[in-house]
């Protein structure tokens, strides 16, 4: 589920729409023999990662239009120790979401998983049939009708556009 839109010629980012829920974890992992996870630079976890947190995290706030809001999210923390032969077997990190789904609480979130950089990053999450993909997340304005910031259009090419075999300069079509 993971789009890319073209900024300008044969440039391109890649934007990440789907935000994975609990069950949809637990489905994939209930089909995989090993877990990864793979960084938004293409680099892979260390294999020895820990899943140190399952949680749920509740935000509270008020955006800069004055509208309140509340977001829930699953939350997950990667941590890399010297452990180096550690790994973390799928059906025991269904166990932990679980106990997490039981004991928190937890519906069906989407989920967000921290990971140590140069600081604490939140990711998105999606799969791409063998690796979990930690996916970029933005910053962004949710008032902006109320901050006189006008959406922005996507740049289309116009050579992609599908033309009118009859459209002439004539016709009227344009």
């Amino acid at each position: 589920m993971i789009n890319q839109i073209e900024l300008t010629q044969n440039q391109f980012i890649t934007i990440n729409r789907y935000k994975m829920k609990l069950s949809e974890i637990k489905n994939q992992l209930n089909q995989l023999e090993t877990i990864a996870f793979q960084l938004p630079n293409g680099e892979l976890v260390p294999s020895h990662f820990h899943v140190t947190e399952v949680g749920k995290v509740t935000k509270n706030f008020i955006d800069c239009g004055g509208t309140v809001r509340n977001e829930e999210v699953a939350n997950f923390q990667l941590w890399n120790a010297n452990d180096y032969d550690h790994r973390l077997h799928p059906e025991k990190l269904v166990k932990i979401i679980e106990l997490s789904e039981k004991v928190l609480e937890i519906g069906d979130l989407e989920i967000e998983v921290e990971y140590q950089g140069d600081t604490i990053g939140k990711f998105g999450l999606d799969f791409d049939g063998v690796n979990f993909l930690l996916t970029t997340k933005q910053t962004d304005c949710l008032a902006k009708d109320k901050c006189g910031i006008s959406e922005q259009k996507p740049k289309i090419r116009l050579s992609t556009l599908n033309t009118q075999a009859d459209c002439s300069p004539d016709s009227g079509c344009c």
